[in-house]
């Protein structure tokens, strides 16, 4: 199986998970923002690492300078590591779902999979049962 047949199963598997996923009304956004120095010094660049509402990973940096979505928590985590090298960085996991606020910089299919996803979403809610 090549990498590009898991990718496209990764991101069928997503969307089908989306169509039935339900979130609950009173989800919450994670309010994203600078840490607090007393957690994370300053000088240790930190990332949020969460999912959105439609299932795809996120990572932010945490004064929104950069961030991406990715398929992967593992893409996601990677991405955050990079971005900050030389030096490793804070990775937060916030509980509740988080947006991508800035621009994508992750995986440049997923523009197009978050498409297809809700174009499928759409497809079967009208659905009859």
């Amino acid at each position: 199986m090549t990498l590009q047949m898991c990718e496209e199963a990764a991101m069928a598997a997503i969307a089908l998970q989306t169509a039935h996923h339900r979130p609950e009304p009173r989800q919450v956004q994670a309010m994203l923002g600078p840490i607090d120095p007393d957690v994370v010094s300053a000088a240790i660049p930190a990332f949020f690492i969460g999912r959105n509402s439609a299932g795809l990973w996120v990572a932010r940096e945490a004064n929104g300078r950069i961030g991406g979505l990715f398929l992967f928590k593992s893409s996601a985590m990677d991405f955050a590591n990079r971005q900050s090298a030389p030096a490793r960085c804070a990775l937060v996991f916030p509980t509740e779902t988080i947006e991508l606020d800035v621009e994508n910089r992750g995986n440049p299919l997923i523009v197009l999979a978050q498409g297809a996803m809700r174009l499928l979403a759409r497809m079967t809610t009208r659905r009859p049962t």
